[in-house]
């Protein structure tokens, strides 16, 4: 079974240009915002909140935080479909939290992207091979002045499993104030402190559209996704055996 650091993550990055033809157009005039949802919420539409303009990109309200459960991973499960197929060059993650040693939540710290998958849940991510794994830069990295005071661009390769996509779905598995290697489907057993919930206050995506309005899929979401909503019987009992 693997956890967040189960694969090759991307360290690379660039600075944060919504004019950067080379990063491509902003995505969100193709976001389809009544569908997205998000697992794991504190509030609901959290999620959707976070879709900021990119001028509003350092506001710090409104978040996106993970439900406070000391004894629960802060994982989050951001989908986000499009009303047209795009073709998706990078996208931005960024939070204001952990700027300060007193902050109650901490900023995401691996990131796995998903492609054009409908049948996701948290049972479902933590042992699927994602479509591209990122490790997002620590707070006092992402706030310098070297990068432009917060947002930073993440390029996604290999840039051909990022044509045609008509859902992206964002699994935060960890945070920078959680243990190495802990989160997702890793132990968090031998950990004593609590959990900090993660948060989130800005995500957008660069690419370009295709013109090409995706299918319609039928399907029921929850208003809120709840984490023991999304587990089968018995996994609690595997998961902690790491089987």
């Amino acid at each position: 079974m693997s956890g967040c650091d189960g694969h090759s993550h991307d360290h690379e990055h660039a600075e944060a240009d919504d004019t950067n033809a080379a990063l491509g157009a902003s995505l969100r005039p193709s976001i389809d915002f009544p569908g997205v949802r998000c697992l794991n919420e504190s509030r609901p539409g959290a999620g959707r909140d976070v879709l900021k303009l990119y001028e509003d990109r350092r506001s710090p309200d409104p978040s996106l935080t993970s439900q406070e459960d000391p004894d629960e991973d802060p994982e989050l499960l951001l989908i986000v479909p499009f009303a047209e197929a795009v073709t998706m060059k990078s996208l931005c993650v960024l939070s204001h939290a952990g700027r300060t040693s007193g902050d109650a939540t901490a900023p995401p710290r691996t990131l796995r992207v998903y492609v054009n998958r409908t049948d996701l849940d948290f049972e479902t991510v933590r042992d699927l091979e994602p479509t591209a794994t990122l490790d997002l830069v620590s707070p006092e990295h992402q706030w310098s002045e070297e990068h432009a005071g917060g947002t930073i661009d993440y390029p996604l390769r290999p840039a051909g499993r990022f044509q045609n996509v008509t859902e992206i779905a964002l699994y935060f598995c960890d945070n920078h104030a959680m243990p190495d290697g802990a989160g997702g489907a890793s132990d968090m057993d031998d950990c004593d402190d609590d959990r900090v919930p993660t948060e989130v206050t800005y995500v957008g995506f660069k690419g370009k559209g295709t013109n090409t309005k995706r299918k319609a899929v039928e399907a029921v979401y929850e208003t809120q996704g709840m984490k023991k909503d999304h587990q089968v019987p018995g996994s609690e009992y595997y998961g902690r055996m790491g089987l």
